[in-house]
């Protein structure tokens, strides 16, 4: 598999999942109707869990512009593959999307309030203070990315006194994740922590195409923020990680 399918593949999931448990809390009729923001953050952490180790081995389980620019200006991964990444995402990121309007498709006929409609795809500000929000998501993203680049792979010393890594697999994704929870709880309320561009813009779109019934508009007029906060977040990262020397 390329490292650009495994991006692709790997971001429709994220979003299938974590868009996923935003419909099964926010749309009327289903099991897990109002049972509120503990199991949205918890169920988007899980969805980063599980992204990241289906794909992980293959492309490094970026999912997420914010973490392919961040690792690009850290000198981490190549500016080449930038582009094919970002590309990968964003159609993932829609195509999830578009899975989890057809699973949840009778639920969004009875379901009235069309901001609840929106907020299955895509984030808001609880406060409609723009340069705010801007400010949350950078701070977010800062806070995943400096994780993400800081984090210290397991290590033993061998008898020769070589230090040998540890290959984790699938469990190296589970620090990211817990990573992503403790930004959606302590951090998460101002803005519902967008924190990916592809997770925020890919089903925004999605919700514009969609034939989703009685639906409002898809809020563009907000729409930049959680793609250039979390992009400005994440090389604000970068920069600090490079000068501390790491």
């Amino acid at each position: 598999m390329s490292t650009y399918l495994a991006e692709f593949l790997g971001t429709a999931i994220l979003v299938l999942l974590g868009d996923g448990v935003c419909a099964n809390v926010l749309l009327k009729g289903t099991k897990g109707n109002g049972s509120g923001w503990m199991v949205i953050t918890a169920g988007w952490a899980v969805a980063v869990f599980i992204a990241v180790a289906c794909v992980g081995d293959i492309s490094g389980g970026h999912i997420n512009p914010a973490v392919t620019l961040g690792l690009a200006v850290a000198g981490s991964f190549p500016w080449a593959q930038v582009p094919g990444y970002l590309v990968a995402q964003m159609a993932g990121a829609l195509v999830g999307a578009l899975i989890v309007y057809g699973f949840h498709q009778p639920f969004f006929e009875q379901t009235d309030d069309a901001d609840d409609k929106l907020a299955v795809f895509c984030t808001a500000p609880a406060l409609r203070r723009i340069p705010h929000a801007f400010f949350c998501e950078v701070v977010a993203t800062f806070v995943l990315i400096f994780a993400v680049l800081m984090m210290v792979q397991p290590a033993w010393e061998a008898p020769s006194g070589q230090l040998m890594k540890i290959q984790a697999g699938s469990i190296g994704a589970l620090p990211v994740a817990l990573v992503v929870f403790g930004i959606g709880l302590s951090l998460g309320g101002t803005t519902g922590y967008a924190i990916n561009p592809a997770r925020d813009l890919g089903p925004r779109l999605a919700h514009a195409l969609l034939p989703i019934p009685r639906k409002r508009d898809s809020d563009w007029s907000y729409a930049w923020v959680p793609v250039a906060g979390p992009m400005v977040g994440a090389v604000v990262a970068a920069l600090l990680y490079l000068g501390l020397g790491s």
